[in-house]
């Protein structure tokens, strides 16, 4: 008998199976009992946590005749009569599966209406899925919409789909909807420790920990990447050899990384990344598990004490938490995130992710002290000491001590602000113009006089077309979907509408000056994300070089000066503000301090 992998092996055959979908088989569970049937279904959900499944079952609780043949519609199918084995068998002749992937036109749409129009040939309701729905076309929505409203009493529908944001909303409301959350890695990690106890494989804690944090919410996923590492593992897992197959990284480096940046340690940043590119490790590996890692060390800064104590990994990262103050700490965890999606651009990863951590480094608050090298940094990642370090750089107190509890900071005196020193403006009064002084600075803090700021670069003209206004939306709801990202969101922006063309296929023409935008590649990718967006089947762009004169950056820059000057022209012109210069002569308004909402 051929092997059966665990996802197929241990998919669930009832309600009472399935995991992490509580809400939903709840409320599935009480319609069947009560005969509250709807005649249309959407299960929406990220891939692999249980839309297909939840059909089947709902197919069998349907079409289910009991062990002895005389069941009817049920919330607990028996699992042995012809219906439930057939279903769960994939060969049950009113249980029909259509992947709008592979299946996504009007010819294939036809035939399954035509088949609606035949009452059951062997159970109590036909059931139609229809698994990815959002992938068919506008046009095979239209035709399935009439008989997706008002379908035979014989007939049931239930859809599935990753993106319900791409589904039609004629379509939307048509059918009763259920979210199915992404499962959590503790339920991942509990479930696959009963897989494995059952399936009698030898395992530990710690790599069902790293399979439940790569399965991403998904059971399947978790169940796939448990075969291939009891396969890796040569029939046992353990977590090395875990850690090894998925690619991670081990908590040290990440903590490493973490405690060089508290120190302001360039060299030792460098150090850390080499000794990942010797071991073969991942840079994304290591970027991952640092954004973990700064997530649990927030959590803890926020509310101490509330990461788990039985974890093996808070008294790293409560350790970790003492040596960063918490604005640091987010912001490290801003640029470890937004990293990960730079490590393909970059000519290698870890290249990549030297930048990342150099960048985190360049970005340091103002004024903050590093962490003492020797409390923080192990020995095999500490850089070598100069040959002549300054005394005030080897007297340098530690900024923070690395306890939990800071009892002892230093106090930085605040520097009086850059304003202080500019010339004083002079403002409209009853009597005509005054000069409005400055602030004196206190005899103690000389300061010289900063030199005179340049003028603010002009911005580029704009000149709308209708043809602009046409892009700019169209740019922004590409954007608000979320479909065009990095290099191929800022060739949208920068480009200019000049030709529009009917087809088939239609024909478009952008002018773009950046040399670097006018790239086959980026060329594809904003062709894919507007075709899509637009329901076009084909689209051709072309890209011209020339001068623009309204692109969709343009007009953002636009708009933001015309709220700029608004917001400007009503605070000069306000009341309040003309009384408290008049009455306080060292009052004025700081240049660059008034912001428009």
């Amino acid at each position: 008998m051929s092997y059966v992998v665990l996802a197929r092996k241990y998919r669930p055959r009832s309600f009472a199976e399935m995991v992490g979908q509580d809400a939903v088989v709840r409320a599935l569970t009480h319609a069947l009992e009560q005969q509250r049937l709807h005649h249309a279904y959407l299960f929406t959900g990220t891939r692999g946590i249980g839309k297909t499944t939840v059909s089947r079952i709902l197919a069998k609780s349907l079409n289910c005749t009991g062990a002895d043949g005389s069941g009817g519609i049920t919330a607990t199918p028996c699992g042995v009569c012809a219906a439930c084995t057939e279903i769960d068998g994939d060969r049950y002749i009113d249980y029909i599966e259509l992947d709008a992937a592979s299946n996504r036109g009007i010819d294939e749409i036809r035939d399954l209406l035509e088949r609606a129009a035949y009452k059951p040939s062997i159970g109590r309701f036909k059931v139609f899925m229809i698994d990815e729905a959002h992938q068919l076309t506008k046009e095979s929505f239209n035709a399935l919409l009439k008989t997706l409203e008002e379908p035979p009493e014989y007939l049931k529908f239930v859809l599935a789909t990753t993106d319900p944001e791409k589904m039609l909303p004629t379509v939307l409301s048509r059918c009763l909807q259920f979210n199915l959350r992404p499962m959590a890695p503790e339920l991942v990690q509990q479930h696959l420790a009963q897989v494995l106890k059952a399936e009698c494989v030898t395992h530990d804690d710690a790599s069902l920990r790293l399979l439940g944090r790569a399965a991403r919410g998904s059971m399947r996923d978790g169940l796939s990447l448990t075969d291939q590492a009891i396969a890796f593992g040569g029939g046992r897992l353990d977590v090395e050899g875990v850690r090894a197959m998925l690619g991670s990284v081990d908590r040290s480096h990440a903590a490493n990384f973490v405690r060089a940046l508290a120190a302001r340690d360039g060299r030792a940043l460098l150090g850390g990344v080499d000794a990942l590119r010797e071991r073969g490790l991942s840079a994304a590996g290591a970027l991952e598990e640092m954004t973990r890692l700064l997530q649990q060390m927030a959590i803890e800064q926020a509310v101490p004490g509330a990461l788990p104590d039985d974890e093996p990994d808070t008294a790293v990262a409560r350790e970790l938490a003492a040596l960063l103050p918490t604005d640091e700490t987010q912001l490290l965890y801003s640029l470890a995130l937004h990293g990960r999606q730079e490590l393909n651009l970059a000519p290698d990863p870890h290249a990549g992710l030297t930048m990342i951590l150099l960048r985190a480094l360049a970005f340091a608050p103002a004024g903050s002290e590093p962490t003492r090298l020797s409390q923080t940094i192990p020995a095999a990642m500490a850089p070598k000491p100069a040959a002549q370090a300054p005394a005030a750089v080897a007297a340098q107190p530690a900024r923070v001590a690395p306890t939990p509890a800071r009892s002892q900071t230093a106090v930085r005196e605040p520097e009086p602000p850059s304003w202080i020193d500019e010339p004083p403006d002079e403002i409209e009064t009853a009597g005509g113009r005054a000069a409005v002084a400055p602030l004196a600075r206190p005899v103690s803090a000389p300061v010289a006089a900063p030199p005179p700021a340049s003028p603010p670069p002009e911005a580029p003209v704009l000149r709308p077309t209708p043809l602009g206004d046409v892009w700019a939306g169209l740019v922004a709801r590409l954007e608000q979907g979320q479909r065009v990202a990095a290099l191929a969101r800022e060739l949208a922006l920068q480009s200019e509408l000049v030709e529009q063309q009917a087809g088939p296929p239609p024909l478009w023409r952008l002018r773009v000056e950046r040399e670097s935008l006018r790239t086959a590649a980026l060329r594809d990718k904003l062709t894919a994300a507007l075709a899509d967006e637009l329901g076009l089947p084909a689209l051709r762009l072309e890209l011209e070089d020339g001068s623009v004169q309204d692109t969709p950056a343009r007009r953002i820059v636009a708009e933001r000066q015309r709220r700029q000057q608004e917001a400007e022209q009503i605070i000069h012109a306000d009341p309040l503000v003309l009384q408290m210069l008049a009455e306080f002569k060292t009052a004025r308004i700081v240049p660059g301090s008034i912001k428009p909402h």
